[in-house]
């Protein structure tokens, strides 16, 4: 017959062994859910350009008002992508961009969007669209870049100004994280000649993640 005392010692031994060996299989359980992305994760990735990415790009240059300026996208063995060409300021010309349908997306629980690049010490764009038109009112932030470095820039959802056709619109709404359709890349810094920029990766990322 067990008495009290040693039913609370067998249970006091069970306990230990509970928390000796399933108490740290079940936190690591936890963390690698959160590694692979679960609900707790600081970043939603929407472009990375591995084998498993595919966006489907367009090429849209200034040829839509006349101009010669050219362009591309290629994605490269490194799992990035190249956006390059040459930019003219002819025939009234002066821009070259790539964009990507992505949406609809519900961004809203994110703060903005990072970007991953390497570039020509060039200023460009980052466009974001509501709708899936292919004209209209976009949203851009300005980026710089470093001759042949790799530079990551994070552009907050409230730092995007609504243009059309390079003009900012002074009376239009703005962005909402919630209704992203489009996501490109544009260059129109009025310097004409040869340009390239290498993209990482593209994603949002959440307000917790924001330096302080």
């Amino acid at each position: 017959m067990l008495f009290k005392a040693d039913i609370e010692s067998s249970a006091m031994r069970w306990k230990d062994v509970y928390l000796a060996l399933v108490l740290p299989m079940a936190i690591t359980g936890a963390v690698e859910a959160v590694t692979r992305g679960g609900a707790m994760s600081e970043w939603k990735t929407l472009m990375d350009f591995s084998d498993g990415d595919k966006t489907k790009w367009s090429v849209v240059n200034d040829g839509v008002m006349g101009g010669i300026s050219q362009s591309r996208i290629q994605r490269t063995s490194r799992e990035t992508a190249v956006f390059a060409g040459v930019l003219s300021l002819e025939n009234n010309g002066g821009f070259a961009s790539v964009r990507a349908v992505v949406g609809p997306l519900d961004l809203s629980s994110y703060a903005g969007i990072e970007i991953r690049v390497r570039g020509d010490g060039r200023s460009y764009q980052l466009r974001l669209r509501t709708n899936d038109r292919f004209d209209g009112a976009a949203y851009r932030a300005h980026f710089e870049t470093h001759t042949g470095e790799w530079v990551t820039a994070r552009i907050p959802f409230d730092q995007f100004v609504p243009t059309f056709r390079g003009r900012t619109l002074s009376d239009a709404p703005a962005l909402e994280p919630s209704r992203i359709h489009q996501i490109g890349f544009l260059l129109a810094d009025k310097t004409p000649g040869p340009f390239s920029l290498e993209i990482d990766f593209v994603r949002a990322f959440k307000p917790a993640t924001i330096d302080s």
